[in-house]
């Protein structure tokens, strides 16, 4: 049943298209996109190069997903503390920490990809990115409301870099200890949009009660 591997691999649990998206990560973060053939993601994955087309219809969608991936749950966490009634900076301290834990997990850096020239070409990727960071100024704007505009745009802008600096952390790192770097990046977040020390550690406990399991 189903469609034939190219060669036998040991049973993952992963579906193939699962497969596919695991070997495009490796090989894109390890070797680079354009050195990558779509043939070389197929042997990898141990899926025929032909049934590859089946998921994907090439190395462009491969990364398109693959660069959704790392922005779609960040996005969607945002929008459930939205809706939550806690403070503003424990929403802020939540999601800087849950977005920092998702580009410091998993085996592959693949929040290295946004520094690819062809990720500019991704809109829909794009357009995740600019929500993600309209989510972030959003729970920042109470914090800042007394600083001129150009200012909390600033901010805004430094809390989004600081979350994504676990990228670059991480290529210069053979492992990060994730829960760690995710709460020193959520306190860095709030210190940077604003929140002063004596703050800090109440806002830090709500925050952390808005985490899955919290």
């Amino acid at each position: 049943m189903g469609r034939p591997r190219a060669v036998a691999r040991t049973e993952t649990g992963l579906s193939p298209r699962e497969e596919l998206l695991a070997a495009a990560a490796e090989l894109f973060t390890v070797n680079g996109y354009s050195a990558t053939t779509t043939r070389e993601v197929a042997e990898r994955a141990g899926i025929r190069q032909a049934t590859m087309y089946h998921y994907f219809k090439g190395k462009e969608e491969l990364l398109a997903e693959l660069l959704a991936s790392t922005v779609r749950p960040s996005l969607e966490a945002a929008r459930l503390l939205a809706a939550s009634d806690s403070p503003a900076g424990a929403r802020l301290w939540a999601l800087a920490h849950r977005d920092a834990a998702l580009l410091c997990s998993g085996e592959h850096n693949l929040g290295a990809l946004y520094l690819l020239p062809e990720a500019d070409r991704f809109l829909d990727f794009q357009e995740l990115r600019t929500a993600l960071k309209a989510a972030y100024a959003g729970l920042l704007a109470p914090i800042v409301a007394g600083l001129p505009q150009t200012e909390r745009d600033l901010r805004a802008e430094l809390v989004y870099s600081v979350v994504e600096s676990v990228i670059l952390i991480r290529r210069n790192a053979s492992a990060l200890a994730v829960e760690a770097m995710a709460e020193a990046v959520a306190d860095a977040a709030l210190r940077v949009g604003g929140v002063g020390e004596g703050d800090l550690a109440h806002l830090r406990e709500l925050g952390r009660a808005l985490l899955p399991g919290g």
